[in-house]
C-alpha cells in the first residue's frame, strides 16, 4: 500500500488555515428576526395608575431589536433595545420619560421623569411575546410586518 502525497506544501496549508481564523465569522444569531415588528405594550392598572396600552413599529436589524415610541428623551416616550439571540430569546432593556400622571403608578412623580425596566422575551419567526420584569406588571406582543 502507497501513501499518497499531498500535492500542497505544508506551509500553504497552514497559512490557508491561518487565514480562516483571522478572518471574522458571519454570525447569523438571531438575524433571521430582521425586519420590521409592530410592538404592543400593555400595562395593567396599579397603585393608583390606569392601565394603558400602546402600539408602535419596532426594528431588527443584524438580531438587535430597536423600537421607540414617542420622541427619544421627551415626556411620554419609551425607547426599547436589546439582542435578539438565534433560539428567540431576547433580553430587551427599556428606557423611557413618564407622560400624563393619570398613568404613573403613585400619580406624584413629575411629567418627563426618566425611569427604566427589563423585558424578558421570546421570538418566533413571526411573533413574539414578553413580560416587564420590574415595576408595574406590562406585556408585551411582537408581530413581523
Amino acid at each position: 500500500m502507497s501513501l499518497a502525497r499531498n500535492p500542497i506544501p505544508t506551509a500553504t496549508r497552514l497559512l490557508a488555515a491561518l487565514t480562516l481564523l483571522m478572518v471574522p465569522s458571519v454570525s447569523l444569531a438571531g438575524e433571521h428576526f430582521d425586519g420590521k415588528w409592530l410592538t404592543t405594550v400593555s400595562c395593567e392598572s396599579a397603585r393608583d395608575a390606569l392601565g394603558n396600552s400602546f402600539r408602535f413599529v419596532s426594528e431588527v436589524k443584524d438580531g438587535n431589536f430597536r423600537g421607540l415610541h414617542g420622541t427619544e428623551g421627551q415626556p411620554s416616550s419609551l425607547l426599547i433595545e436589546g439582542k435578539i439571540d438565534a433560539d428567540g430569546a431576547a433580553k430587551l432593556y427599556a428606557t423611557g420619560r413618564t407622560g400624563a400622571k393619570e398613568y404613573v403608578p403613585g400619580r406624584d412623580t413629575p411629567r418627563g421623569t426618566e425611569y427604566s425596566y427589563s423585558i424578558d422575551a421570546h421570538f418566533k419567526a413571526t411573533t413574539g411575546t414578553g413580560t416587564r420584569i420590574e415595576g408595574r406588571p406590562c406585556s408585551f406582543q411582537f408581530e413581523k410586518q
